[in-house]
């Protein structure tokens, strides 16, 4: 499977350097996003004395920096791809490989983020200088924060996976992926931080795994989890990913039943 996916990465970055505009201009929305929360809540901050909900503008600099890198390495487009490959017909020829195609969807978004690591993070490097974030983190954290990450990156594909292959059932699953994004707006903390939410949409946060595929890692690294909701941030997140695994196996297997080739 090693050798697998280093081919599958090989033709991932040729394929993505070949849109290499595209991908920039994709990257501009992604880090607008981040700055724009940043630009309001600072303010807000300001105009409030130095503070909101616990949170100073030097603490939401560095809560929307580091929220910034984490949503880059944790989110995926899957959802948007296969109701044309369902439309078109294109499964078909994928369906006829020997091997997994969720093996080449991984393996192009991984290339994808290799290559925008070159954008992200000297965009990081310079918000950092222009907002002097604080930070109250160590090196322990920090690997803490990058095993998070990596789970984040691993129940969000699956659990994305599994939305994209509702179009087995609806051919077009558009309006299902604005209302997840929507969701995943307001409950995985880039809005705002979650202690920022009222008490409803928090309890709604804990329960969904939005807050664990983003918010977690990010109030990890920033210091703001006792030993005890780092424990159990880890464990739900493990929980989500048996939870993703389970549905893929169920939904691929039951999708593919019923698969007819719409544009075959």
């Amino acid at each position: 499977m090693l050798s697998i996916y280093w081919s599958y990465l090989k033709t991932a970055l040729a394929l993505q350097f070949q849109y290499r505009v595209a991908m920039s201009i994709y990257m501009i929305g992604r880090l607008l996003e981040p700055t724009v929360y940043l630009v309001i809540w600072t303010t807000v901050a300001e105009s409030r004395g130095g503070s909101v909900g616990g949170y100073t503008p030097g603490q939401f600099a560095a809560y929307y920096i580091v929220i910034m890198l984490v949503n880059q390495f944790t989110f995926t487009w899957i959802m948007h791809e296969y109701e044309y490959r369902i439309r078109s017909g294109d499964l078909s020829s994928v369906l006829l490989k020997p091997i997994h195609p969720i093996h080449s969807d991984l393996a192009n978004n991984i290339g994808y983020k290799v290559l925008t690591s070159v954008i992200i993070f000297p965009a990081a490097g310079f918000l950092y200088w222009l907002f002097d974030p604080v930070f109250a983190s160590n090196l322990a954290l920090l690997g803490l924060f990058i095993a998070s990450v990596l789970l984040a990156y691993l129940l969000r594909f699956l659990l994305e996976w599994c939305i994209a292959l509702t179009a087995f059932w609806t051919t077009r699953n558009e309006a299902i992926n604005q209302m997840y994004f929507l969701l995943g707006l307001f409950l995985s903390g880039r809005i705002a931080p979650l202690d920022l939410l009222p008490d409803w949409l928090r309890t709604m946060a804990d329960v969904l795994p939005f807050k664990w595929a983003v918010a977690f890692p990010v109030e990890l690294l920033l210091g703001r989890l006792s030993p005890d909701e780092i424990t159990r941030g880890f464990s739900i997140q493990l929980l989500w990913l048996v939870i993703g695994l389970i549905l893929h196996k169920l939904v691929w297997w039951r999708g593919v039943k019923k698969y007819s080739a719409v544009g075959a």
